[in-house]
């Protein structure tokens, strides 16, 4: 309900001149705001370098040309580039672009398939790896170590990006390129790629994405839709949403295929319907409903890009690439004995090559930038509005109202109150408040393995005369959510939120609530493990009124060490909030 209720919905326009300039203004937003924060700004500026290698024999009237190309400094993919032979004249050009196929990548047999069907049917077809599968499996480029770049201010989703415009830069300058006809298809990750690209370059003028996305609100509530954190970048839905991003293909040609059991993500049934609801309107103020198309796969009906699914692809070619070619003919033309092995497609690439973990080491080198901490007496005054408006304007903070309400009363040796506190209309988070004897003082604890975790400390605070208030925030203890829990989020992130910020208001407002509570009482916070030591930190600055000390158990001693560490934003999600160091 909370990412719901910050999706956008789409804008109701009554003309194409009005769709215009709302869809210029949500790809212009979502360059500038979302892929090309921080040091991704140089890196879109760079030139793209691209080494062509051998070339091998393809099969009967093509062959296969290696190359590899450079993302941005230092980081370089691997590529395949079908060519026809007796090439002559301007043909169309196509990318392709595949998924979560970590052994294999761009070796995928079905990729394979396309390609060489693109190649004999006169394309030049780009068979691009991505980034993290194939050649590019390993740790390093493991999408969910994207998140270290967002941590030092820089987009994750940046690389992403960059390895499919650079492919397009690549196909276009090809001179037998024709640039009214260049299409972009692939499979779940290569789905999602495609729609991506193909929204925000509208150098693609067809564009196929398979089972590869969906709306954020039906992701909302079809848990097998979360997208991985290159799906769901920081801040992508404060300015659009993937319903949005399929209007925006209009008047281009677009065939959106999905499958009718599919085993992974996007079923048919609820991914499709919104998506087409969202862009069948806007295509028709362009006068071009033909040319929104979808295709609902059966057989085999599961995750799939197999015969069915390409010869819906070859049929869309031969109606927008070929429309006047009588011999076109959108059956699979059989290439099996062509497929290659992974070994015969291994592109070199260069040694010491860049990934996210090296590229997120060098950035945090140099962070924070905020300059030495004042040491002498009144002189830190400036440096600290300054720094507070800095972690401001990282954890987007709330400042909740608390309601509580008790849910039970135990006496035994000491007492024990639980209660649910609710904050404004939104968060309900679950506390117990245990007292022995005449309290001196209050504590409110958190605790990386919940409350629940911490028996111990909290004996010790209540032999120390401490009214315990043992807290589960979002995303721990009782709090957590069971299935899936980081895609949620980082799709709480998508909308604008940080995890972080609602962790960090959540224990502040439990803070002011307690102090009224006890007005006799100073507030201390007690956090144990190193990411509920983040959140009180981040806690104490926003509200230090209210929370009067902390003791910090097995705390971090920099942010940088997450990085260091290699970390993922699948067991740490809110210390990954973007630009806190």
């Amino acid at each position: 309900a909370f990412c719901d209720a910050r999706i956008p919905h789409m804008p109701k326009v009554r003309t194409a001149a009005q769709w215009k300039r709302r869809a210029d203004k949500m790809r212009s937003e979502t360059l500038e705001k979302v892929v090309f924060r921080g040091e991704a700004k140089a890196w879109r500026d760079a030139e793209t370098r691209v080494e062509w290698l051998d070339t091998i024999p393809g099969g009967p009237g093509y062959s296969i040309r290696k190359l590899r190309y450079e993302v941005l400094p230092g980081l370089w993919t691997a590529a395949l580039l079908y060519v026809p032979d007796n090439l002559a004249g301007k043909v169309p050009v196509v990318m392709n672009v595949n998924g979560h196929d970590r052994p294999k990548g761009k070796a995928a047999d079905y990729k394979q398939m396309r390609c060489i069907n693109q190649v004999k049917r006169g394309m030049l077809a780009l068979n691009v790896e991505w980034l993290g599968m194939g050649q590019l499996n390993t740790e390093g480029f493991n999408h969910y170590r994207m998140n270290q770049l967002d941590l030092c201010g820089t987009s994750g989703i940046a690389p992403f990006y960059l390895a499919m415009s650079r492919g397009l830069d690549i196909l276009l300058a090809h001179q037998n390129a024709d640039p009214e006809r260049v299409a972009v298809t692939g499979l779940s990750g290569g789905g999602w790629q495609t729609i991506f690209i193909s929204s925000l370059d509208a150098r693609v003028t067809l564009c196929n994405p398979v089972a590869g996305y969906s709306s954020f609100r039906t992701r909302v509530y079809n848990f097998s839709d979360l997208g991985d954190s290159e799906q769901t970048p920081n801040d992508l839905a404060a300015y659009t949403d993937y319903a949005h991003m399929t209007a925006m293909l209009a008047p281009r040609p677009a065939l959106l295929t999905f499958n009718a059991k599919d085993n992974c993500c996007f079923a048919a049934d609820h991914a499709l319907p919104p998506l087409l609801r969202a862009a069948n309107p806007v295509y028709k103020l362009h006068n071009a409903e033909s040319s929104l198309r979808y295709h609902v796969n059966h057989d085999p009906g599961n995750h799939n890009f197999e015969i069915d699914n390409r010869q819906a692809l070859y049929r869309m070619f031969g109606e927008f690439f070929f429309p006047h070619d009588a011999r076109f003919d959108a059956r699979e033309i059989p290439s099996d004995s062509e497929i290659k092995s992974i070994e015969q497609l291994n592109v070199p690439l260069p040694p010491n090559n860049q990934d996210f973990h090296t590229l997120a080491l060098q950035l945090s080198a140099g962070l924070p930038r905020s300059g030495d901490i004042p040491t002498k007496v009144g002189a830190g005054g400036k440096w600290r509005r300054n720094a507070l408006k800095g972690l401001r304007d990282a954890v987007n903070p709330h400042d909740y109202d608390v309601e509580a309400e008790k849910a039970a009363v135990v006496d035994e040796e000491f007492s024990a109150t639980h209660w649910r506190l609710k904050l404004d209309d939104e968060w309900t988070v679950p506390a117990v408040e245990l007292v022995r004897g005449e309290p001196k003082g209050t504590t409110i604890v958190i605790a990386d393995g919940g409350r629940a975790s911490v028996a111990s400390e909290i004996q010790d605070l209540l032999a120390r005369d401490q009214r315990v208030i043992a807290v589960d925030l979002f995303y721990f203890g009782e709090s957590r959510i069971t299935k899936r829990d980081y895609l949620f989020a980082l799709l709480v992130a998508a909308t604008g939120e940080r995890p972080l910020g609602v962790q960090s208001s959540q224990l502040a407002a439990i803070a002011r609530w307690a102090g009224k509570y006890d007005r006799k009482a100073k507030v201390t916070v007690s956090a144990v493990g190193p990411r509920s030591g983040v959140i009180a930190l981040v806690a104490a600055n926003l509200d230090a009124r209210a929370i009067d000390g902390l003791k910090l158990h097995r705390p971090l001693s920099s942010l940088r060490d997450v990085i260091k560490q290699n970390g993922s934003v699948q067991k740490t999600p809110e210390l990954f909030c973007f630009g806190l160091l």
